[in-house]
């Protein structure tokens, strides 16, 4: 018998054991997500906007730095204007008491003092936030020049930076168009296959009509219906065509023959001629064959 103890042990490990792989499978989710979604985010981004966008932050901070150096300014200033007020009350208080000793009033000129020691106390404070304020304002304007300094610096290389991306970018989609590889120029290039394609197939279609209306095995739906006995009828016509011309071929060569034996002859008559003249004769000269007259044929006149 097994024991509600080794149960519940038992229960628990197995829990620990589900919750082990329920935490296995949602790491690798939260894994595959996040690769999912840089490589989402790296195809999206474009370096140009981003150098463009820290640019901005740059900006936005110096502006600041900017506005900081403006404020501790102000307020060192109102120090210094409350620091020539006490100066003046002081000043003030001390030309009344060395009146009221003149005119032999001692109390008056010992509460005169009092208010002068006072405003000296203030001013004395005023002093050292003046010092304090005025070297805080020159710690804010040599950071604030580090800072524009910087911010130019960075300005110069991200505009070379988006110079050489774009040029690059340019010079791929050059190439790309160039070896057919880049997606319009894809879609050209289906575009002109297609066309192609379609033309050989009219063609072809073209061609196999025109033979079959040839042969008859199509019918000519303008011109009407044409039956066996015509399609025979044109076929003798066709072969009587061939036939008379095949004859006139033969007998223009069967007449040319004796010509060509009565040309040699009378070559022949001549050059015999032309030996027996007797010397410091001319020779009477052949004739060519394109300027003789032409001889008349069987049948003629």
């Amino acid at each position: 018998m097994i024991s509600a103890r080794s149960r519940g042990l038992m229960a628990a490990k197995m829990l620990m054991k589900g919750t082990a792989a329920r935490m296995g499978v949602m790491k690798r989710v939260s894994l595959v997500f996040k690769a999912k979604a840089n490589k989402a985010l790296d195809k999206m981004e474009d370096p140009r906007e981003t150098l463009d966008y820290s640019y901005q932050r740059q900006l936005e901070l110096l502006t600041k730095v900017r506005r900081g150096v403006a404020d501790v300014a102000t307020s060192r200033k109102r120090v210094e204007l409350q620091m020539n007020q006490l100066q003046q009350q002081s000043n003030k208080l001390e030309d009344q008491a060395r009146k009221a000793l003149g005119m032999g009033r001692e109390d008056l000129a010992r509460g005169a003092l009092e208010r002068k020691a006072s405003a000296q106390g203030q001013l004395n404070d005023l002093q050292a936030q003046y010092a304090q304020l005025q070297a805080e304002e020159e710690k804010l304007t040599v950071a604030s020049q580090r800072l524009q300094s910087k911010v130019d610096a960075f300005r110069t290389r991200k505009e070379t930076i988006k110079a050489t991306y774009t040029a690059a970018e340019a010079q791929t989609r050059i190439n790309e168009a160039f070896s057919g590889i880049s997606e319009e120029m894809g879609d050209v290039g289906m575009a002109i296959q297609r066309a192609e394609d379609k033309t050989a197939q009219m063609q072809a279609r073209a061609g196999a009509i025109d033979e079959l209306m040839a042969s008859g095995a199509l019918d000519d739906a303008v011109g009407g219906q044409r039956d066996d006995i015509q399609n025979e009828l044109d076929m003798l016509s066709a072969s009587s065509d061939v036939e008379s011309e095949l004859s006139r071929l033969k007998g223009e060569i069967t007449a040319g023959a004796p010509k060509q034996l009565e040309g040699g002859a009378n070559g022949n008559s001549q050059e015999a001629q032309s030996a027996q003249a007797p010397q410091g004769q001319a020779k009477p000269a052949s004739i060519p064959a394109a300027d003789r007259p032409a001889e008349p044929q069987d049948g003629e006149g």
